[in-house]
């Protein structure tokens, strides 16, 4: 009983310092008023890495001189009725980006993408299929990243895996489609796990509390990252508290069950 008592002790002090708590470990971007924002004066823009799934179309005047740049996948397509029917849904070919960050594209063989942007990517194969039109013809190229996905786990209130339709995203969005960080959440220690294009992994360490955060390199998510939050002292000492009790009642139930158990043998 001097262990449950002293659970239960334990976890009243801990809450009532996690409401005292102070706002220093909690705001974000404290020092705002000292931030130079010429630093963080670009634009982003994601550059393509191996294993990124590429959707890329090419349009002209004349639909039939792009139609060879264009490969339609024909998939089966079943309907329900009294005589089933089978009909094709046509779809775009998606490419994936290899390990050598090399695509294999209709016509013009293998092309190199690997570590370019998409409107880079774009004007490389627009330079490359100019050639095999007529004069006339001044074909337009979109490229768009399929699979662009950021993770956030840990003290969130709502940790996945987030598709990014518009291939940019940034860390406070991140953690806002993920709910934002519970009061628990460690803000000046959230790790970053990412993956360069031949395959490092790196951990970098990053202070929300911080405002230059805006002008950091990794402010800006990149296909793939992780992001983890860290739980403070004050979540892990209720984690034991609550291991420690489930332990007592555990324990104390067995106790009773056996004292039971031997006052009716004895009886």
């Amino acid at each position: 009983m001097k262990q449950l008592q002293y659970s239960i002790v334990l976890t009243l002090v801990s809450l009532f310092f996690a409401s005292c708590g102070s706002t220093k470990d909690v705001a974000y971007f404290q020092n705002s008023e000292d931030i130079d924002f010429t630093r963080s004066e670009y634009l982003y823009d994601a550059r393509i890495m191996p294993k990124d799934v590429l959707t890329i179309t090419v349009n002209t005047v004349n639909p039939e001189a792009s139609a060879p740049f264009n490969l339609i996948v024909s998939t089966a397509l079943n309907t329900s009725s009294v005589n089933q029917s089978i009909g094709s849904n046509r779809a775009l070919q998606t490419y994936l980006v290899d390990n050598k960050g090399c695509i294999e594209f209709p016509v013009l063989g293998t092309i190199e993408v690997g570590g370019l942007t998409k409107s880079m990517c774009e004007q490389l194969l627009h330079d490359k299929i100019k050639p095999y039109l007529n004069a006339a013809e001044n074909p337009v190229v979109t490229v768009r990243m399929s699979n662009y996905k950021i993770s956030v786990l840990g003290e969130v209130n709502r940790p996945g895996m987030f598709t990014v339709g518009n291939e940019k995203i940034n860390i406070l969005e991140a953690l806002a489609q993920a709910g934002d960080l519970t009061i628990y959440g460690v803000r000046d220690r959230v790790k970053l796990i990412r993956e360069d294009a031949k395959g490092r992994k790196e951990i970098h360490t990053i202070n929300l509390t911080d405002a230059n955060i805006i002008s950091s390199p990794y402010y800006y998510l990149q296909q793939n990252d992780i992001i983890y939050v860290e739980p403070n002292k004050v979540k892990a000492q209720n984690s034991s508290v609550g291991q420690v009790t489930t332990l007592s009642f555990s324990a104390t139930s067995i106790l009773i069950s056996l004292a039971s158990l031997l006052y009716n043998i004895l009886k």
